[in-house]
């Protein structure tokens, strides 16, 4: 028996959006009739998060299998606009395909570009002329990082867009300073026992904020993304921890009944793998 062909792209989305749209038909499946942009929110999150989990593990069947799970999102919100009118999956498909050749003028028309960096500038130029022709000039040059980023994210983006406008640091040894002065501030007050409570929690707070915001813009001219960052330092913290738990059962006893020197000769074993 020979082996089944392959679809196209064309035809495997094709197959897609019809299977969508049949589950959203009257005589279709209840809860996909239900749902709303708005019902759909947490999902397309989840997915995003499973997605980039898929990817730090390495496993490409599971990658490919979660890809799959996100692109059902756009699919299915792309059904239920259509159902009122308002656009259809090949309106996204054209419009993000119009802005791609738009906005590479270096791959798909005459400019020449010498690296990455002018590429990047030339889309902000392009994108900025988009919007003030489609009278959505801005009116803060921050404008455009979601709040629904995570917090590194929105800081980076944040930092990213004040430092395009002029707001910066004439080099990273200014952003090294800048952090330390944080984290002086932040020592003052930790050791500031002349304030109620709650106060106290309330400066502490901003002087970490102010840190953790300082400490992206030390990212951001390493051109390092700092929520990827803490990701990849949580996992490698979990991996040491789960280690240093089953070494602990090994010997019989319960981490939170070793001594401190324990403690730390489990930590640097797990630190060696």
């Amino acid at each position: 028996m020979s082996e089944q062909k392959k679809p196209t792209p064309a035809a495997a989305f094709q197959r897609l959006a019809e299977i969508i749209a049949r589950l959203r038909a009257p005589d279709g499946c209840p809860w996909d009739r239900e749902q709303t942009h708005a019902t759909l929110r947490t999902h397309l999150l989840e997915e995003a998060c499973e997605t980039m989990e898929a990817i730090d593990s390495g496993d490409q069947a599971h990658l490919c299998e979660e890809l799959g799970d996100l692109l059902m999102q756009p699919v299915l919100h792309a059904q239920i606009a259509s159902e009122s009118g308002a656009f259809d999956i090949v309106d996204v498909i054209e419009g993000i395909s119009d802005k791609l050749v738009r906005r590479h003028p270096h791959v798909f028309g005459e400019l020449i570009v010498a690296d990455s960096g002018e590429v990047l500038r030339h889309w902000d130029a392009i994108k900025r002329d988009e919007k003030a022709k489609q009278g959505k000039t801005p009116a803060s040059v921050l404008h455009g990082v979601p709040n629904t980023l995570p917090a590194l994210s929105q800081a980076m983006e944040t930092s990213k867009k004040a430092a395009k406008a002029g707001f910066e640091w004439p080099d990273v040894a200014g952003v090294l300073a800048k952090l330390r002065e944080e984290i002086d501030e932040l020592e003052a007050e930790l050791a500031d026992e002349s304030l109620p409570k709650d106060a106290a929690r309330e400066r502490i707070a901003e002087e970490l904020g102010d840190l953790l915001f300082t400490a992206v813009n030390v990212a951001r001219w390493r051109k390092v993304d700092p929520e990827l960052a803490l990701r990849d330092t949580v996992r490698r913290f979990r991996a040491r921890f789960e280690h240093m738990e089953v070494a602990a059962q090994s010997r019989g006893a319960k981490l939170e009944e070793l001594s401190p020197e324990e403690w730390d000769e489990l930590w640097e074993d797990a630190k060696k793998l």
